[in-house]
């Protein structure tokens, strides 16, 4: 197990957890606005969009499963304050740890879904336990984009709490992931 740091006062997350938090967060802030960008480009370069958007997409998914076990196998510091806010920072971080997972789970079953085999980065094919499933693939698109405004709005609220502690009642709780 990985021991979380500690500076002064404040306990920090271990060096790789706090790595893939910034790994998925720079992921996240590069996919997001392609997904959204697809809607309004020209179709000579759509595909190009969504073969970007995917292939970031997965790497998420991999990312954050990475993530999940450092998550499950490393010591992390406790959450500090009230019990309100212990337990909305709880379950704001595993709703986000679900979403992060569970969008780039659907939009990579509905591309196959839709009848588009993933292929990462251009490099090579990524194997779908889905075929061609038109009637699947709009409910997993769905899913999918629901699941990006949810994620924004987690996203929202994990930023403005973050910001809350560091500029309002000035508390380490930003360190603990910087």
């Amino acid at each position: 197990m990985e021991i979380a740091e500690v500076r002064g006062d404040v306990a920090r997350h271990s060096p790789a957890l706090r790595l893939l938090h910034w790994l998925v967060a720079a992921l996240v802030f590069v996919t997001w606005p392609l997904g959204l960008m697809i809607g309004f480009v020209k179709d000579d370069v759509k595909l190009d969009f969504y073969l970007v958007h995917e292939s970031f997409g997965f790497l998420i998914l991999w990312v954050m499963l990475v993530r999940l076990g450092v998550r499950l196998t490393a010591d992390s510091p406790a959450i500090q304050g009230p019990a309100i806010e212990r337990a909305a920072a709880s379950s704001v971080h595993g709703l986000l740890y679900l979403f992060l997972v569970l969008m780039p789970v659907t939009g990579f079953l509905a591309t196959n879904a839709h009848g588009f085999p993933l292929k990462w980065f251009g490099l090579f094919t990524v194997w779908s336990p889905l075929g061609k499933a038109p009637d699947l693939a709009w409910a997993l698109s769905a899913i999918h984009e629901w699941s990006a405004w949810i994620l924004l709005a987690l996203f929202a609220l994990h930023i403005g709490a973050a910001l809350f502690h560091h500029l309002v009642r000035r508390d380490g709780t930003l360190y603990r992931i910087l």
